[in-house]
């Protein structure tokens, strides 16, 4: 039985089978994405999208889709599905899928009669072309195929629309052809591997829609342009590889690239496997350097989600090498920043005040995975940096304090990780002493005391020592409450007592200014209010503006961003802390609250899991389908878990 299968039942019923996603990227930042039945139900879907640097930083939608047409005694039977205005589906070729499996690459079986059909796609790694191979499984008579390709030449953000100035040329290259609708694109090469027709027949296809840009309040229909159709003969027992890409190939090599491909992938035959398979769709290597994208389809690297997803990703699948070298683009990028010139690299918001600590929490978990020596080998200079950097108040908008309390102006911009805006103005405006910026600091001082006292460094020790004394007696003056949790965050007179997560994270470093009994209280009312099958409420039902549902226009959602919905991320240090305070005896409550997230496997986009859960029963999944930060906490928990279990 394999993990990821879905039957003609699930399939053919599209309540069910539209809202689950397909995700598959070339790890340099292209990416296919749509739905188990191939219908795109966003802007953002496509059959080969692609980053276009010569026109802007946004992905492009090259090839939207391809109609796929058996052909038998003359009978059509198209096997495509697009919707159009009024709740229409067509051509409903969905009707004759009889199984979709996805374990290692997505593969849909149809049958047509008596023709049995099967449609396997794969991303060729670091290259921006997508593979289809077509097997004819079982046909009585002679069987022809056709491939209408929908095309859009637009960026994932805008919709293209019937207009004269879209270029109908096309040329001719080895068994197929190659086309450019606009200026500053790249060409779209398509071939098959065995010789075909091409019939040259431009038309529009006018009024597709994308019904999650309707849910989301935005425009939601575009005509794409389909210059016409290849037709080929097919065999029974007989393969067909079509390439998409942009650059022309030998068709010769078409079959056997797709297999170098397909032996290449992790199988996705359990929950660790598919979250390991997801892990490497986030690296994004380009012009040498290697970055993590903080999810898909729409986010690029930022800085944040890339320390705090980077342990998760790699370490915790065993890949240091994949960590040492995303840290060594994030490294360069880091002291550009502290040194006041331009970041330089594709790594964007590097001046919030929390980014260099949660760099030094990824550094401390490498060294937890290699060695402390190692780590101090690799990363002491870069660590030392930073804390001079903050100690000496070099940074723009985070200041010590002479209790050893950190200070950031987050009034006027979001400055953490909770960051939504509405008119330019953060809708949580957490400013002064914030609680997890000031965990993070107290944890960053006391493991890089450490790291300088077993390098021989005594006088920096020494320093780190000190001020982490004075940083955590003032921590548990500014931020412990009488009710046993902690402010979130504390500016002069004005405190937050609303109970969010982020104080858990205080409990789950492995340097904390709290004792046990301190400890344990946060964790008891983070149990109690914000504890979801699908991770941790920002913020707690009986504090005032809980909002948990993340649905409606983009305004409404963004003032439900953080307002109580549910995020997974948070899990991975609620089961650490958790793990932290009960040891041992805190492992069967840990492993039932993974279940919940392997059900998610088989929902929303395969084999991942989304950006956010509402907060709120049924705890449906919302925002971008794959989410670096997610995905990398529930590995790193299930890898700590394996050290439990050992």
């Amino acid at each position: 039985m394999s993990y990821l299968r879905f039957d003609k039942t699930l399939m053919v019923n599209l309540e069910e089978s539209l809202p689950r996603e397909i995700l598959r990227t070339n790890q340099s930042g292209a990416y296919h994405c749509t739905t188990i039945v191939d219908c795109n139900t966003r802007k953002y879907h496509g059959l080969l999208v692609i980053p276009v640097p010569n026109l802007d930083d946004e992905n492009h939608v090259l090839l939207s889709s391809l109609d796929e047409t058996v052909v038998q005694h003359g009978a059509e039977f198209n096997l495509g599905l697009h919707k159009y205005q009024g709740n229409h589906f067509s051509p409903n070729g969905h009707k004759y899928i009889r199984e979709f499996d996805c374990e290692k690459i997505p593969v849909t079986t149809y049958r047509v009669g008596g023709v049995v059909l099967s449609k396997e796609k794969i991303f060729v790694h670091h290259e921006n072309r997508i593979l289809i191979r077509y097997t004819l499984l079982d046909a009585h008579s002679p069987t022809k195929l056709r491939f209408r390709p929908f095309l859009a030449f637009r960026s994932v953000r805008e919709y293209t629309h019937e207009n004269p100035q879209a270029s109908r040329e096309y040329q001719e290259v080895e068994n197929g052809i190659k086309t450019c609708m606009y200026p500053g694109y790249p060409e779209l090469v398509m071939q098959l591997n065995k010789k075909n027709e091409f019939h040259f027949v431009p038309d529009w296809y006018r009024g597709i829609e994308y019904p999650k840009e309707q849910e989301r309040g935005y425009d939601f229909n575009e005509d794409l342009y389909v210059p016409g159709y290849f037709e080929v003969d097919i065999k029974k027992g007989e393969s067909i590889v079509f390439s998409a890409g942009v650059s022309p190939i030998a068709p010769r090599r078409l079959k056997q690239l797709f297999e170098v491909e397909v032996a290449d992938r992790t199988p996705r035959d359990s929950f660790f496997h598919c979250l390991k398979n997801s892990a490497h769709q986030f690296h994004n290597l380009q012009e040498g350097e290697h970055y993590i994208l903080a999810g898909y389809p729409w986010f690029k690297c930022r800085a944040r989600d890339m320390f705090i997803s980077l342990p998760g990703l790699t370490l915790a699948v065993d890949e240091v090498h994949e960590f040492e070298s995303a840290m060594e683009t994030a490294q360069k990028a880091i002291r550009n920043f502290i040194q006041g010139e331009p970041v330089g690299y594709k790594i964007y918001e590097m001046e919030h005040p929390d980014v260099l600590l949660w760099a030094v929490w990824a550094l401390q978990q490498y060294a937890k995975e290699t060695s402390r020596e190692q780590c101090r080998t690799r990363y002491g200079g870069l660590l030392e940096e930073i804390i001079e950097y903050i100690r000496q108040r070099r940074h723009d908008n985070l200041f010590v304090h002479e209790n050893g309390l950190l200070y950031a102006d987050g009034k006027e911009k979001a400055i953490t990780w909770m960051n939504s805006t509405v008119d330019g103005r953060p809708v949580t405006p957490r400013t002064g002493y914030i609680v997890e910026i000031n965990a993070l600091w107290y944890n960053a001082l006391k493991f890089i005391a450490d790291l300088s006292r077993e390098g021989g460094n005594m006088v920096l020790a020494e320093a780190l020592d000190e001020q982490a004394a004075i940083t955590g007696r003032s921590f548990v003056e500014v931020f412990r409450n009488e009710y046993g949790y902690l402010l979130d965050y504390v500016d002069g007179y004005m405190m937050d007592w609303s109970v969010r997560p982020n104080m858990i994270f205080t409990v789950a470093f492995d340097y904390s200014p709290l004792d046990r009994v301190q400890k344990k209280q946060v964790l008891d009312i983070v149990t109690k209010e914000l504890l979801t099958p699908k991770g941790l409420r920002t913020l707690s039902p009986k504090s005032g503006g809980y909002n948990p549902n993340y649905v409606g226009p983009q305004i409404q959602r963004d003032y439900a961003y953080h307002q109580g919905t549910a995020w997974p991320w948070l899990m991975g240090f609620y089961m650490e802390a958790y793990l932290r305070i009960y040891k041992m005896s805190g492992i069967s409550f840990v492993e039932r609250y993974l279940i919940g997230f392997e059900e998610e496997m088989t929902s929303h986009c395969i084999g991942s899991l989304p950006e956010l859960f509402d907060g709120n029963p049924p705890f449906k999944g919302r925002g971008a389908v794959s989410f670096a930060m997610n995905v990398a906490e529930i590995l790193r928990i299930l890898k700590l878990l394996s050290k439990y279990n050992f």
